[in-house]
């Protein structure tokens, strides 16, 4: 897998990489020397060791053995797998299916009780309705080309869901005014979901906002899609991957933006008003 250009997951990479180097220095090898050992390229060693090169379980096996300390491989490879799950390729998760997604997400969303939502261009999972759910999941199945779970994947989802009502729990979910105007699915199901939306800004516990097109100096510009989790984690969507960040610093971050979003927002009446307007430009 290649290094991915968020620094949470880059620093994770580099701390299991100067472990790996720290572990040949300890048994007195050189570089050439471990790589004769393992039956590779030098040059191998030397991307493993600049975090250029994720090493593979079988490597660390291999790593471990040639320095003597093979009862430390197995830590090795958790640090590994722990850094591999700070970037998760979407096409990696979706390798059977989108059904396997919804559920891996529960116990995060079973144990956090504080919850943050920016969206740019798609109605947040929380606040979708099975309609809408079918209609993108179909087309991010065909896009990745990926096996067609559809309905259990929407069936999942929709369960996961009812985190969403239960006791204990705050949402703050953003919204730019595009989200609104984007249509996932046609008229109806989209007509549907704007509805279900504007029954969402009544419900205990939850509040939305919408920034509209006409927000007057904008102190935050449009960002990727990103959720926060207790103000601990944050997860970033991009194209191909989830990006979860946990580093203090770069938390804040995201926490300092979502703030200044929040700020640009229009809530109750005034969301409501611009949802109604969404809904009767469908026609």
């Amino acid at each position: 897998m290649a290094v991915s250009p968020s620094s949470s997951v880059q620093r994770a990479r580099q701390e299991l990489a100067e472990r790996l180097r720290d572990l040949r220095l300890d048994a007195e090898l050189t570089g050439r020397a471990l790589s004769t050992a393992a039956g590779w390229h030098e040059a191998k060693t030397s991307r493993i060791e600049s975090a250029k090169q994720a090493p593979s379980d079988s490597d660390i096996r291999t790593w471990c053995e040639i320095c003597g300390v093979p009862d430390q491989a197995a830590d090795f490879i958790a640090a590994s797998r722990a850094a591999d799950s700070m970037y998760t390729e979407w096409k990696r998760l979706h390798r059977t299916g989108m059904r396997r997604a919804q559920d891996i997400r529960v116990p995060l969303y079973e144990k956090t009780r504080l919850f943050k939502v920016y969206a740019n261009t798609l109605v947040p999972g929380f606040l979708q309705t099975p309609g809408y759910a079918t209609a993108l999941m179909r087309t991010i199945t065909n896009f990745q080309q990926t096996p067609d779970d559809v309905e259990d994947a929407v069936r999942a989802r929709i369960k996961r869901n009812r985190v969403l009502s239960s006791e204990g729990r705050t949402f703050v979910m953003l919204l730019e005014e595009s989200v609104l105007r984007f249509q996932v699915g046609d008229s109806e199901v989209m007509s549907a979901q704007l509805g279900h939306l504007i029954a969402c800004t009544a419900l205990h516990g939850v509040r939305i906002g919408i920034i509209p097109f006409s927000a007057q100096s904008r102190t935050m510009w449009p960002l990727e899609t990103f959720n926060v989790f207790d103000d601990a984690r944050v997860h970033v969507e991009t194209l191909t991957a989830q990006v979860t960040v946990t580093v203090p610093g770069e938390v804040v971050v995201y926490i300092r933006a979502f703030d200044r979003l929040a700020a640009l927002a229009a809530y109750g009446a005034d969301a409501r008003a611009l949802i109604t307007t969404a809904m009767t430009a469908l026609g």
